[in-house]
C-alpha cells in the first residue's frame, strides 16, 4: 500500500473540486435548503475520484517511455535528445514529463506537456548545450499520466540513471568535414584565397587543355609527343602540422559560457582533421609549466580518434605558461619543418614583449602561426553610448585595451610571425582560413 501511495499525485483538478464542495458545506449552514444538494454533489465527487483511481491503477494499460541519448554530446553545440511515450491505456490519457537532465545544465523547471490517444506513440525532441567537456549523467525520466477526469495522476519512472561524455565539438569536425574541398568557402565565411605560383611537388606531365597555366609548358615533351604538354604540380603533402595549445590561466577566460580552451580545443579537432584530408601529417600538444598531451604528427586511420582522446582529457591549470619550456621542447623534439598554430592569449604588449623572444626563436626553424583572441564583451562595453563622466573614464580604458591588442598583433608581424586576432567564436573559420591560405601561397 505505502508504495501504491509514493505513485498517486493530486491534480489541480481534484483541489478545485473539492475546494468548491467545502465552500458549498460552509454556505449550506446559512442556507439549509441547498444542504441536500450539496451532500448529492459531495457523493458525485467520490464516484468521479474513485473511478478516477480505478482507471490509473485497475484498469488494463500503463505508460512506458525511454530516453534515447547519442553515445556522446558535442561540447558548445546544440545536441539532440529524444524522449519515446506508449499510452496502452484504453482511453486519452494527458501526460506530463518531468526529464531529471545533469546538474551542469542547471534546469531546474524542465518540463513537457502533452496528450497521448489509447495506444498511441510520441516522440519529443529537446537540445542541450553543454559547455564543459566530461561525463554527464542524467537521472530519472519521470512521467505522469492523468485520466480524462484529471482528479490524480499516476506517476511512472523510466531510464533512472545513464551517462554520456561530452566531447570536443565533433559536430563541428563534422560541418567542416569538406570544407577545404569547396569552392564555395564564402558561405562558411572563409575568403578565396588566390594561388600565388605552385609549390615544388611535381605530380605528373598531361596533355594541355584550356585553362592550364602556360607557364607549366614541358617543351621538351611537347617536342616529343608534337602537341602541347604541361607540367601539372601539386600542394606539398605530408607536412606536419601541430596544434599547440597553452593551458595556462589565460585560457580559462569565458565568453558565451565556453572557456578560451575549449575554443581552442574544438578549432584543433576541425583544423587537424582538415590537415588529414589535405594529407598532412596532425599532431598537437599543450603546455603550461611543462609539454604534456604530446600526439605526434601522423596521418593514419586512428589519428583523428587518438586526438579526440587527448583533447577530451585536456583541462586548464591556473600557473603562468612557460614559453622557454616551450621552446626547448620544439628544438628537441620537432626536427622537420612545421606548421605550429599556437592558441594562447596576450592581453598585453608587456605579456607578449617577455615571450616575445621564444616566439621569434622558434619561428626561425618553423612556421609559427600566435592565434588569439578579442574581448568581445569588452567590444560591447565599448560601442555603448556613454552618458556620465564615470561611464566615459570606464570606456576609455576599454578602448586603450582593444588597441592594445591590435599593438600585440603589429608587433609580432614587425618579427615575422603570423599572427590571427579573433573572436572566440570566429576562432575555428579564421583558422582553417589561416591553414588554407597558407597551403595555398606554398609558405610550409
Amino acid at each position: 500500500m505505502k508504495r501504491l501511495f509514493k505513485h498517486i499525485y493530486l491534480q489541480k483538478r481534484f483541489f478545485i473540486a473539492l475546494t468548491t464542495i467545502i465552500v458549498a458545506f460552509l454556505i449550506s449552514y446559512i442556507f439549509k435548503d441547498i444542504y441536500g444538494a450539496v451532500k448529492v454533489l459531495f457523493y458525485v465527487f467520490i464516484f468521479f475520484f474513485t473511478v478516477d483511481f480505478l482507471l490509473l491503477f485497475a484498469s488494463k494499460g500503463n505508460l512506458t517511455g525511454r530516453r534515447i541519448l547519442p553515445d556522446k554530446l558535442s561540447n558548445g553545440d546544440e545536441n539532440p535528445i529524444q524522449l519515446e511515450i506508449t499510452n496502452t491505456y484504453l482511453f486519452q490519457t494527458d501526460i506530463k514529463i518531468i526529464d531529471e537532465i545533469p546538474f551542469q545544465f542547471q534546469k531546474r523547471d524542465f518540463g513537457l506537456k502533452s496528450k497521448i490517444v489509447s495506444g498511441g506513440t510520441k516522440k519529443y525532441d529537446y537540445q542541450l548545450r553543454p559547455t564543459e567537456r566530461g561525463v554527464y549523467s542524467f537521472g530519472s525520466l519521470n512521467t505522469f499520466a492523468a485520466s480524462p477526469i484529471g482528479f490524480l495522476s499516476r506517476k511512472y519512472t523510466f531510464d533512472q540513471f545513464q551517462e554520456v561524455p561530452v566531447y570536443p565539438s565533433f559536430l563541428q569536425l563534422q560541418k567542416y568535414d569538406l570544407i577545404a574541398f569547396t569552392n564555395r568557402l564564402h558561405e562558411y565565411g572563409l575568403k578565396k584565397i588566390r594561388r600565388i605560383g605552385h609549390t615544388m611537388e611535381f605530380e605528373q606531365i598531361k596533355e594541355y587543355v584550356q585553362g592550364d597555366d602556360i607557364r607549366n609548358i614541358n617543351w621538351k615533351a611537347t617536342a616529343k609527343k608534337n602537341q602541347l604538354m604541361v607540367n601539372q604540380y601539386q600542394d606539398e603533402k605530408s607536412q606536419p602540422v601541430y596544434s599547440v595549445i597553452d593551458k595556462g590561466r589565460v585560457m580559462k577566460m569565458p565568453f558565451n559560457e565556453l572557456s578560451l580552451l575549449d575554443y581552442a580545443i574544438n578549432a584543433t579537432l576541425v583544423i587537424s582533421n582538415i590537415a588529414i584530408k589535405k594529407h598532412d601529417k596532425a599532431g598537437m600538444f599543450s603546455f603550461s609549466d611543462k609539454i604534456e598531451n604530446r600526439v605526434v604528427a601522423e596521418r593514419r586511420s586512428s589519428q583523428m580518434n587518438l586526438i579526440l582522446e587527448t583533447l577530451y582529457n585536456l583541462e586548464t591549470n591556473f600557473i603562468e605558461s612557460d614559453y622557454s619550456r616551450l621552446y626547448i621542447d620544439v628544438k628537441r623534439n620537432l626536427n622537420q619543418r612545421s606548421l605550429l598554430l599556437l592558441y594562447t592569449n596576450f592581453e598585453t604588449l608587456d605579456a607578449l614583449h617577455r615571450q616575445l623572444p621564444y616566439l621569434q626563436a622558434i619561428a626561425k626553424q618553423h612556421l609559427l602561426v600566435v592565434i588569439f583572441f578579442e574581448n568581445t564583451e569588452l567590444n560591447k562595453f565599448a560601442s555603448k553610448n556613454a552618458e556620465t563622466v564615470h561611464q566615459i573614464f570606464e570606456q576609455t580604458i576599454a578602448e586603450k585595451f582593444i588597441y592594445e591588442k591590435k599593438l600585440v598583433v603589429n608587433e609580432l608581424r614587425k618579427h615575422g610571425i603570423q599572427t590571427i586576432l579573433t573572436k572566440p567564436e570566429s576562432l575555428t573559420i579564421n583558422t582553417i582560413n589561416k591553414y588554407l591560405e597558407i597551403k595555398a601561397r606554398g609558405l610550409l
